[in-house]
């Protein structure tokens, strides 16, 4: 297990919470990582002020400036690899990523999805939730694939719906679970722990069901 740090580029697309949890993680001592940028495909977003807050690069690169999808992620990749990082986070990063992006990152880049994966994939998560009656919620970070929110999970929070939630409500309780997991799964990741693998997730070179490491709030 190392105990030098790893290089990580954070993707956001707005006010960057999960990201601030990172960066808290990082000056507390307690993730072992090196924020080496933040990039948004958005400008002026809460998140970008975060990371200059702390210190960090914060860049802008406009999806809306490229004629395709696919120009936009060739030139996001350059980006990102001029940072030379060892992991890459999504952080409320509101882009479909092309199948040659992923496939250039697979195995060491992260996402954090706001549902028990593999249902709700997507967007609106939370109304769907209570539209199918469902009694129980949560949130998942997984290591990125070409399928949208389909990677192998790392690890799941759960939390119960109260019969007064309403989508707000649980967003809120989803996110507090987002704050803790997200910077576990990136601690894990950058002492080693955590790596992706043909048939899974192996955490401590044990094999991960296939809902991840599983926590109930």
């Amino acid at each position: 297990m190392s105990s030098s740090r790893i290089r990580v580029v954070v993707l956001i697309s707005g006010s960057g919470s999960n990201l601030q949890a990172l960066i808290d993680g990082m000056q507390r001592g307690e993730l072992p990582i090196e924020i080496a940028a933040v990039i948004s495909n958005r400008p002026a977003v809460l998140g970008l002020m975060r990371a200059e807050h702390a210190g960090i690069p914060a860049l802008v690169l406009d999806h809306k400036q490229f004629d395709d999808r696919e120009s936009f992620d060739q030139k996001l990749a350059q980006l990102i690899d001029s940072y030379q990082p060892d992991l890459v986070v999504l952080a409320g990063f509101m882009r479909i990523l092309t199948t040659a992006f992923t496939r250039h990152y697979l195995g060491r880049m992260l996402n954090i999805h706001p549902s028990l994966l593999p249902k709700y994939q997507g967007l609106n998560t939370h109304q769907r939730v209570l539209d199918a009656g469902d009694i129980e919620h949560g949130v998942t970070v997984h290591f990125v694939t070409e399928e949208l929110d389909g990677g192998p999970a790392v690890i799941q929070a759960k939390i119960s719906v109260a019969p007064g939630d309403d989508a707000a409500s649980l967003a809120k309780r989803v996110q507090q679970q987002e704050h803790i997991i997200y910077p576990l799964a990136v601690k894990w990741f950058a002492e080693g722990r955590l790596r992706m693998r043909h048939d899974g997730v192996l955490l401590d070179n044990e094999l991960l069901s296939p809902s991840g490491y599983l926590i109930s709030a």
